[in-house]
């Protein structure tokens, strides 16, 4: 009976991404299947996020709710960025706590926790070693339709908030042939839709081959575009200093770039910028915008925007609202800020009552939202064009049903026949939209030429 590893992931798509090589990992090692019952558990994981306020105590709350397994034999694991930063400091508060891991060292999960068994006591590894986490993973394992694969590592931005360059290091990249050898792996698998992921993904400039020679971002569109079953390619998190006049003109000799782009802003002030550290103005950002739209009328783009930096008055979070209406954000990431330990901004004096940032907060989400739904509304009566990923959560063998993403990351369910429910999946239909439900969409099969995946 093959071992079962539970695993609670917090925080960004680089930890969803590192949950599931964690994953890969241990299956290769030790035979590891994943679970997602944590009774039935025998390695109980946390991969854990320090970007948010008070992130260590919600570890070692949620540390505290499993402590009682160990009982009964199970191995718990921290790894993560709140495990880079606290290190040794959790096994002091939590000396049950089996292992602890950071981001760039998840593949010597199996060696540590053997160690741990041979000793019995407790085992860290926070350190940054280079490339070696990609050189020592196992070929990609992926049910599904669409994969992340990592191109990178770190930051070296030092935006004056973020904690990221402490955690996960300076920016390393993967190698350009080690990238396609795992999309090539993955498309085997029949994976359609590639997320090219890294904390400042089109800093990318990997290596290529034994030459000299650096790829930059774009060029590596270009290769992942000509691999073969790879119908669509996604990117984040990106930067704004980094959108180079090559990756503009990516969008448009590559139909396969989805026309959604997620490219963080972070305050509509130049001045709340300029005391981030972003290093680019709210002209700038738009300019990069226009300049896409003009190749891609549909565009759609989503955000990040901290809300209550210090310093920020009335008229620094009116023009935040003012590039929200500029720009029409079809989603965000929006939260108020949190001074981290360590960031040089956590010294900067902050007047603003928390009440006020919340009221702007609110502010912000209810234009975002706003926006979303008349977007989501200009759907509707429309034919839309999804790459199919499976049932649908609310599908039942009664009513089934199959759900999708169209290239604006818009999701929609649509009722499906038995023999749809098994041959769709994989395939880029068209799909009639007839509803929007919340942030969701309705549809139905537009496949004149295929009555029998209708609806039964």
């Amino acid at each position: 009976m093959s071992k079962k590893v539970f695993i609670r992931t917090f925080g960004c798509q680089m930890n969803e991404y590192d949950s599931d090589k964690m994953v890969d990992v241990l299956h290769a090692a030790d035979g590891y299947e994943k679970t997602d019952n944590v009774d039935e558990a025998d390695l109980v994981l946390f991969n854990t996020c320090s970007v948010r306020e008070k992130a260590q105590e919600k570890v070692f709350s949620d540390l505290g709710r499993i402590k009682h397994l160990k009982a009964k034999g199970v191995k718990i694991g921290v790894g993560g960025c709140v495990a880079s930063q606290e290190g040794d400091a959790i096994i002091k508060r939590a000396p049950y706590v089996d292992v602890v891991f950071g981001p760039q060292t998840l593949h010597r999960l199996p060696e540590l926790l053997s160690t741990q068994r041979q000793t019995n006591k407790s085992q860290v590894d926070i350190s940054f070693p280079e490339i070696e986490k990609f050189d020592h993973l196992p070929p990609a394992r992926r049910e599904g339709v669409s994969a992340f694969v990592s191109i990178m590592e770190g930051c070296s931005k030092y935006c004056s908030y973020c904690v990221v360059p402490y955690t996960r290091g300076e920016e390393i990249n993967r190698p350009l042939d080690d990238v396609l050898l795992e999309v090539a792996q993955l498309a085997g698998q029949g994976v359609r839709e590639i997320n090219l992921l890294g904390q400042n993904v089109n800093a990318y400039r990997g290596t290529m081959g034994d030459t000299s020679e650096i790829c930059d971002f774009a060029t590596l569109l270009d290769y992942v575009s000509d691999i073969p079953g790879i119908e669509r390619i996604r990117y984040t998190t990106s930067h704004p200093n980094e959108f180079t006049p090559a990756l503009i003109e990516a969008y448009a000799k590559l139909p396969k770039l989805v026309s959604h782009l997620h490219l963080p802003a972070q305050h509509g002030s130049d001045v709340i910028l300029a005391a981030m550290k972003r290093g680019y103005t709210s002209l700038q950002y738009k300019s990069i915008i226009r300049k896409l739209r003009v190749i891609r009328p549909d565009l759609h783009l989503s955000t990040d925007l901290i809300i209550g930096f210090p310093g920020e008055t009335d008229a620094d979070h009116a023009k935040t609202m003012k590039l929200i209406e500029d720009m029409q954000f079809d989603n965000s990431f929006s939260f108020i800020y949190s001074p981290r330990p360590g960031t040089p901004a956590a010294s900067l004096q902050d007047d603003t009552p928390h009440d006020v940032k919340h009221k702007r907060l609110l502010q912000v989400q209810k234009a975002i939202n706003d926006n979303t739904h008349a977007l989501s509304d200009a759907f509707v009566g429309k034919t839309a064009r999804i790459l199919v990923e499976g049932p649908s959560p609310r599908s039942r063998a009664e009513s089934p049903e199959l759900m999708g993403r169209t290239e604006c990351n818009r999701v929609i369910n649509f009722a499906a026949s038995t023999q749809a429910m098994t041959r769709l999946p994989g395939q880029i239909i068209d799909i009639a939209v007839t509803q929007r439900m919340g942030f969701s969409l309705r549809g139905e099969l537009a496949l004149t030429d295929a009555p029998e995946l209708a609806a039964a």
